[in-house]
């Protein structure tokens, strides 16, 4: 009897799915810390306005669009076992070399304690010198994490594809997809706390080094399936189930042919992964980097106070446990219903698509005076309705690159969508930064739809963030109507 029926399936694929969860919950984490000390512990330090925190954010998303560009070449060119090292390290340096900042800001003007910094006169010559060195030394920081983030989700997704046959590679992505929730829920737990009693520095520190144990992990325990001594023949079969029946699974090319970079932008596939990120990551980037800010503008609760936290906890937990749902709806459409892998994850993603409609609703009900709890639950819990409409999303649209590209290019897809992901965030970040600061200025002067100031100002990035996801499944559904691999001559 053959004993690929006999034996038992291995099922090392998970092992692999939890290193990509853990990468990308470190990625998230990372990537948090200044969201989550800027307001309340770096700003008063070096005397930043919402316009100097927009510009940093929006600097990080513009170096993040035109590194993934790249980077997507870079893992394809390494392979995924150096690529995904090479990214993680630089991204855990470029973490950590932010706690350096203040000390050389303090070098250069010649100031000899934080309590100095915070003591200049708001407004004089020398808290603008300060706002200035402090913010382009953040922006050189990162400048080096976004190098090294540009890698994780081009490293992962090409992994995912050599590990899962296409029916499972949206759920698979939605677990480790699941890690930017999961480290956007972990951070406001324990981020603020170190940064309170430790000093930011120290949350920068810590956060970062843990990209670093991760490597250790990823050395010895990542091999393609082919060559992995944890996958036997069973596992081995299921994973190349897509490939042709007579085609040995231990000799099935893993990869398939190279296409060159600039021929990518001449399919309409990847235009329709081009579209559906530029339209939709600047809004989870939107949801990631200013709700720590949006509930104490809003409401005056910190990032480091119990209810802050709590906040920010009970939204992204919202995220974690929904978001996961979003990658077995489309397995459920392909057993269940019978539809094909495309077109079942494209029915998915247009029921995703009208979660952020709720975003509408955040800003009026955060103004509701005879709201029977807190006003401030009702937009943590919208928003985090949203983001888990986003994440499944996410989820869904990553697994198309799979569907419709060989393995050789699946990174550099990525990248290419990741960096329109990329300009997307720029524009709404740093947008959104000049905009409250405008709005904040202006006061009762500026008004949108019944709000002013600059609850007005968050009102406006609310309804752009609601009707984004429907433009871009539109624009995604005539560009690629229904399934089309690319076929490589």
């Amino acid at each position: 009897m053959n004993s690929i029926k006999t034996t038992k399936m291995t099922n090392y694929r998970w092992v692999i799915c939890a290193m990509l969860f853990f990468a990308t919950t470190v990625n998230y984490m990372d990537r948090q810390v200044l969201s989550l000390t800027w307001k309340d512990f770096i700003a008063p330090e070096f005397h930043w306005t919402d316009a100097d925190y927009g510009l940093i954010t929006g600097a990080f998303s513009i170096l993040y669009a035109v590194f993934c560009l790249f980077a997507g070449k870079f893992i394809d060119w390494m392979g995924t076992k150096k690529g995904y090292l090479w990214a993680i390290f630089v991204w855990s340096l470029g973490a950590c070399l932010h706690a350096g900042c203040g000390w050389v800001t303090m070098q250069v003007e010649g100031l000899e304690s934080v309590e100095a910094l915070r003591a200049v006169e708001a407004g004089s010559a020398t808290a603008l010198s300060i706002a200035t060195l402090s913010v382009y030394l953040f922006l050189f920081c990162r400048s080096v994490l976004a190098a090294g983030e540009a890698g994780n989700f081009p490293a992962a997704i090409k992994v995912t594809a050599e590990y899962f046959p296409k029916k499972d590679r949206a759920f698979a992505t939605s677990i480790f997809n699941a890690g930017a929730s999961v480290g956007a829920l972990a951070a406001p737990i324990t981020i603020p706390t170190l940064a309170e009693h430790l000093g930011w520095e120290m949350a920068f520190i810590i956060i970062g080094a843990l990209g670093f144990i991760w490597m250790a992990g990823w050395v010895f325990l990542y091999d393609k399936p082919s060559k992995s001594a944890y996958v036997n023949d069973a596992e081995l079969t299921y994973i190349n189930q897509d490939t042709a029946a007579d085609v040995d699974p231990k000799d099935a090319h893993d990869e398939g042919p190279q296409i060159p970079f600039g021929k990518c932008f001449t399919y309409r596939q990847t235009w329709s992964f081009i579209v559906g990120k530029f339209m939709t990551d600047g809004v989870w980037w939107f949801f990631l980097f200013w709700a720590p800010a949006y509930f104490s503008d809003q409401f005056g609760y910190k990032s480091s106070s119990g209810m802050g936290q709590a906040l920010i906890f009970v939204l992204y937990a919202i995220v974690t446990v929904l978001s996961i749902f979003g990658g077995y709806l489309p397995k459920y459409f392909v057993e269940k219903k019978g539809m094909g892998a495309y077109a079942g994850r494209m029915r998915a993603m247009l029921l995703f698509a009208f979660f952020p409609i709720l975003a509408l609703f955040a800003q009026p009900l955060a103004d509701w005076s005879g709201s029977p709890i807190d006003p401030a639950w009702w937009p943590a819990l919208i928003i985090g309705l949203a983001g888990a409409g986003h994440q499944a999303w996410s989820a869904n649209l990553f697994s198309t690159i799979g569907d419709m590209f060989p393995k050789s290019t699946i990174a550099t897809i990525t990248g290419i969508g990741a960096m329109a992901g990329g300009i997307g965030s720029l524009l709404i970040n740093s947008g959104s930064g000049m905009l409250f600061t405008y709005a904040e200025n202006q006061g009762a002067a500026f008004s949108f739809l019944g709000f002013e100031g600059k609850p007005a100002g968050y009102m406006i990035i609310f309804c752009i963030c609601a009707v984004a996801y429907l433009i871009g499944w539109t624009i995604m559904k005539t560009l690629v109507p229904k399934y089309k691999p690319i076929v490589v001559e």
